[in-house]
């Protein structure tokens, strides 16, 4: 008899990764690392807070000390529950600020700090850390400056023991040297786990991409193995059927494998998110921007509204079909050429592309160029949208492409107007006319 099989999840759960770097994971790291930091200075520097008191006003002395410990002791607490640790942070950075401009007026006997340094010294770092951490870069930066050279205003002045601009300009800018170097390091944390956190966005959105990728190609599998299988079979049973028995069967094979088709057509990815509107201008830009003719690219009205995945797809590859055909079949550089895409009702978009080329006739395209017909119009009412085309020799082509198709009546034809202005024959109604 074998022996059991080990259970799955808990080596699962080993797999995945423990300690990921991420922005938010930083955040708290550096959350309690600074807040850890300023328990061990504030525990080094409180016996002598206690032996400066004497020379202080009382009960100032007495509240300032209770203010900026305590501050450090619920800033630890915070730290460890993860609740307000960066305004309780942003507030004591701003108390010790008042504290140092405070210490002129409190101080008793400023000779007695001319050996001993006042005890805010020892917490400069702490409280310039504590700004780093709750404070935007650029305010950060500024109080790594600030504090540090109040604290050297303090110790030039008599009442913070008048050791001469030398002296206090040396403490001042350890001080600074020591808070830029703290602020770089969180600086460069939040930057990397940024980053990190940005490329795993990227991705997932890739993996995503990829997905639909795969299950497009399953269903492309799919529908050659049917052809292969179901229709090939049948056609060659009515190529060699003699009788009415025979031909009889090889009429149900038809019926049977134009069934399949239609069955293996509706059954495509089932992948129902939603997609951007914004993420579509992004892809459609960029495609604009790959072709060897220039587009004028004017997108309005997308921030806000958003398309299933696979109509953004449809629409996507229609749009892109377009410029190509505009690309190659249009003319070289002198051609204009404009892409326009807008929002509609939330969740709907309209997107044309124009040029004032060459243009054609719809009659006279060939059966066998599946652009016009199967890579735009088709692929768009199979996801319940509309594609028209309005062109002319020598009037150049617009193509119109809606989702969903009701949603075309309800647009604002202007944008249509606007991109068509520039064509011959608009001014005098020729192309209204046409359409």
């Amino acid at each position: 008899m074998s022996a059991p099989s080990a259970p799955r999840g808990p080596a699962i759960e080993a797999a995945k990764p423990r300690n990921p770097l991420s922005r938010a994971r930083i955040e708290r790291i550096s959350d309690r690392t600074v807040s850890a930091f300023g328990l061990v200075f504030g525990a080094q520097t409180f016996p002598t807070a206690l032996a400066q008191l004497q020379h202080l006003k009382e009960p100032y002395g007495l509240v300032m000390l209770v203010l900026i410990f305590a501050g450090l002791l619920l800033t630890v607490g915070l730290a460890i529950v993860q609740r307000g640790v960066k305004p309780a942070m942003g507030t004591m950075a701003i108390v010790y600020l008042l504290a140092l401009v405070a210490w002129p007026f409190i101080a008793v006997d400023g000779s007695a700090f001319a050996a001993d340094k006042p005890w805010l010294w020892f917490l400069c770092s702490v409280f310039t850390a504590f700004a780093a951490v709750a404070y935007p870069l650029w305010l950060a930066i500024a109080y790594t400056f600030i504090a540090p050279l109040a604290y050297g205003v303090v110790r030039a002045l008599p009442a913070g023991g008048g050791v001469g601009p030398e002296l206090a300009g040396l403490d001042a800018l350890y001080a600074i040297i020591l808070g830029g170097v703290i602020l770089a390091i969180i600086a460069m944390m939040r930057q990397a786990s940024s980053a990190v956190d940005a490329a795993q966005s990227q991705a997932l959105a890739r993996y995503a991409t990829a997905v639909r990728q795969h299950a497009t190609e399953v269903e492309r599998v799919q529908v050659d193995a049917i052809v292969h299988d179901s229709v090939l079979t049948t056609l060659l049973s009515a190529a060699n059927a003699r009788t009415p028995e025979q031909k009889e069967l090889a009429a149900t094979m038809a019926a049977d494998a134009i069934g399949h088709l239609h069955a293996a057509e509706a059954a495509g990815p089932e992948d129902q998110s939603a997609a951007g509107l914004d993420r579509l201008v992004e892809r459609l830009v960029t495609a604009a921007g790959a072709f060897s003719a220039p587009f004028e690219v004017d997108a309005r009205d997308v921030a806000d509204h958003s398309i299933p995945v696979n109509v953004a797809e449809a629409v996507y590859s229609a749009s892109v079909q377009a410029m190509v055909n505009s690309t190659q079949h249009a003319g070289g550089p002198e051609v204009r050429r404009t892409l326009t895409i807008r929002g509609s009702s939330g969740t709907g978009v309209r997107i044309v592309v124009s040029d004032d080329g060459r243009g054609f006739s719809e009659e006279d395209v060939p059966a066998e160029r599946l652009g016009l017909r199967v890579s735009i119009r088709e692929r768009l009412s199979k996801v319940g949208g509309r594609a028209s085309v309005e062109t002319a020799p020598g009037r150049g082509t617009t193509v119109t492409i809606v989702w969903p198709a009701a949603d075309g009546a309800g647009l604002d034809p202007r944008g249509v107007e606007d991109r068509l202005a520039f064509l011959p024959g608009h001014a005098d109604g020729e192309l209204g006319a046409r359409a």
